[in-house]
């Protein structure tokens, strides 16, 4: 019996699998036959390595060829056991040799013709084979990715003859060059563009400095898509590890750049009439979605009122926990989801609510159920509401000879207030909680005098409590003070709303 590695992944999670492949004798024809929990994706893979040994001019011995993927009660989904397979059946019949192919994990679906093509989850099962001191076999598109994950034992042949040549010692596969990841693209966005919007301005730079979670309420045309499409640049660049582990959430997804790694922040807007499964992720082989896409990134949710109300509720879990448990049927995954929500809404169906020239005629009354689609627990959720007003046309063609702040401008501030942070808690304050926030974030008796005060006149929760003493932590980080003052405290209190009647709704 023939045993070869490959890998399959639950969330970040691998699964080792062993390739089994047994020739038995007594059929006057031959037999091909895959066990083991097998899709229906794996199950084909045996009309493609028909094809691809005739390819080959070789044939299978008339005996039963079983291939087991074991352990036999995990379901196996995926065309990437094509070349395990393969490769397995080619030791069974003396083309390759068992005793240096067991040093590797393989992975590569095949054409009917050969070559070797790209798989998902190429960078996750090259950091798995490394940590287990495996070489990896792999696509030879997908050799640089599996590089990134630091060792150089890997084989990434684009056909399966320079394989086998490889191990016949007739041709030298050739380690993959590492390069480097291409550095953040130069984005062509920059606050700059933004005509006005001094407040809601200011309050991204919050949102930025402290990872917080923000809504911006506003008519049409003023401006929220285009504040949210400029918050990555003004986002701190990712470290090394943020880009390794959002790489291998694209790498899993089948998303990722063969030639480069992510190293940009994701910026992930989401249509409205996005299911709950494109949000959260899962399916048959429990894929990431769109939160997890987002993962040290930003989730952009515009007009949000128009989504589903059961597709918004599945944000409340993996916003207070950053990570996602997806379940089905025979498989769990866990996928981390530590994202920034950013939404933006209209005030009304007709979004001109408080214009009376342009508002319709059922203002104000049919505002109040378009706000009820969001439920409480979620607002409470999200630390800053701003209010983005009409900009004026006068101040579109306004010229003072007064240069706009740039990207670069504000994100040195940015920047400051995150350094700040990491070297005093070692994450953003967003997170910030229990023991820490009180350690991190101390407010004296006046100040705590006049947070209980404006919380009981406001019906604050105890969760949206902690979320302003966080607010004027981030604050007083961007002022570059070391103690909250009144100022602080008294900008965070006033992005929260006081109830669910604002914007003239009662």
């Amino acid at each position: 019996m023939i045993s070869l590695s490959s890998v399959i992944f639950n969330g970040m999670d691998a699964t080792p699998i062993n390739v089994q492949v047994q020739l038995s004798s007594g059929l006057a024809k031959p037999e091909f036959n895959i066990i083991g929990l097998a899709d229906r994706a794996v199950k084909e893979s045996a009309e493609r390595i028909r094809n691809v040994l005739s390819a080959l001019n070789l044939t299978l011995p008339p005996k039963r060829l079983t291939v087991n993927l074991s352990p036999a009660d995990v379901e196996k989904s995926g065309s990437h056991f094509d070349l395990p397979i393969l490769c397995g059946i080619l030791c069974a019949i003396g083309v390759l040799p068992e005793n240096e192919l067991e040093k590797y994990v393989i992975m590569g679906e095949v054409g009917l013709d050969g070559a070797i093509v790209k798989t998902d989850a190429v960078l996750p099962a090259s950091v798995w084979a490394n940590s287990h001191n495996l070489g990896i076999i792999c696509p030879g598109d997908q050799g640089t990715q599996a590089r990134w994950a630091g060792h150089e034992n890997i084989l990434a042949p684009f056909h399966v003859l320079q394989l086998i040549n490889h191990f016949r010692g007739t041709q030298l596969l050739p380690t993959p060059e590492l390069t480097s990841p291409e550095s953040a693209t130069k984005s062509a966005l920059d606050m700059a563009d933004v005509h006005g919007q001094a407040s809601a301005k200011r309050a991204l730079e919050i949102a930025a400095a402290g990872g917080h979670a923000m809504l911006m309420v506003g008519p049409p045309g003023s401006g929220k898509t285009m504040l949210a499409s400029r918050l990555p640049t003004i986002m701190p660049e990712m470290t090394a590890e943020e880009i390794l582990e959002t790489s291998i959430i694209y790498s899993i997804a089948g998303q990722l750049d063969n030639k480069s790694l992510m190293s940009s922040r994701p910026f992930r807007s989401v249509h409205h009439t996005s299911s709950p499964v494109a949000l959260a992720g899962g399916s048959s082989d429990a894929r990431p979605g769109e939160i997890s896409l987002a993962h040290n990134g930003v989730l952009f949710l515009d007009e949000l009122p128009e989504f589903n109300r059961a597709t918004l509720e599945i944000l409340r879990q993996p916003m207070e926990s950053g990570k996602i448990l997806i379940s089905r049927a025979r498989r769990n995954a866990t996928y981390p989801a530590r994202f920034q929500l950013i939404a933006a809404m209209n005030p009304c169906p007709c979004g001109h609510l408080g214009n009376a020239a342009l508002s319709c005629s059922r203002a104000p009354r049919c505002a109040e159920a378009y706000q009820n689609k969001i439920s409480g627990p979620l607002l409470d959720r999200i630390d800053l509401h701003v209010d983005v007003d009409a900009v004026n046309p006068w101040e579109m063609n306004k010229d003072d000879g007064t240069p706009r702040e740039t990207s670069a401008t504000i994100r040195a501030r940015v920047v400051a207030a995150r350094n700040r942070q990491i070297s005093r808690q070692g994450h953003v304050n967003a997170t910030l909680d229990g023991p820490e926030l009180e350690q991190f974030a101390p407010l004296n008796e006046e100040l705590t005098t006049f947070l209980n005060t404006a919380a009981e006149k406001m019906g604050m929760s105890a969760r949206g409590y902690n979320r302003i003493k966080r607010l004027a932590r981030t604050i007083a980080d961007l002022r570059g003070a070391t103690d909250i003052e009144m100022c602080d405290l008294a900008e965070a209190l006033s992005y929260r709303p006081i109830n669910r009647g604002k914007y003239g709704v009662k």
